[in-house]
């Protein structure tokens, strides 16, 4: 089904106005575009990742329903799915990482066995890491490296999620 603009947007609206079925509804119609944020997210997975893309949508849609606080529009709600998305993977990356240094693992099936890269789950672990020192430093500009790397938004979806103009091309950024 393909995502008609004004029906997000009318759902959006409901879903903010307390109507918890509205996600639902929205689902089918982003369905699609999730997938496709989740298969860039997939795709810098090592092989024999034991996670899908569609599992990841769907723990994302879980955390989704959780939100206090409904998305505000279209590339706010894509922002807030890609986080979501991205703190999926690394939480998983965590725990990969807390079992290396002897941390409790959880049960697996045989067909779970395989591992991802260590290596691939300490560099997430760094990437979040490096995103945290730029927050504290700027956090607009940690907002603005999320949204984009890892939200797969445009220059100007970024800059609307923020509420600012996108300058000299970049959201949210000050020239020079």
């Amino acid at each position: 089904m393909a995502d008609s603009p004004r029906e997000t947007a009318q759902l959006l609206l409901e879903w903010s106005k307390g109507d918890r079925t509205a996600l639902d509804r929205l689902m089918p119609l982003v369905y699609e575009e999730l997938r496709q944020l989740a298969g860039r997210y997939m795709a810098a997975e090592p092989p024999g990742h034991t996670l899908q893309t569609t599992a990841l949508i769907h723990e994302a849609y879980l955390r989704l329903i959780d939100q206090k606080e409904a998305p505000q529009n279209r590339a706010h709600f894509f922002a807030i799915a890609a986080q979501s998305m991205r703190r999926i993977l690394l939480d998983r990356a965590r725990t990969r990482h807390a079992a290396k240094r002897g941390g409790v693992s959880p049960k697996t099936s045989l067909e779970e066995a395989e591992l991802p890269s260590q290596e691939q789950a300490e560099e997430l672990v760094a990437l979040d890491q490096a995103l945290r020192a730029l927050e504290a430093v700027d956090p607009r500009k940690s907002q603005v490296v999320e949204l984009r790397y890892f939200g797969g938004l445009s220059v100007d979806e970024a800059a609307e999620v923020l509420g600012v103009a996108p300058i000299n091309g970049y959201a949210g950024l000050e020239a020079g």
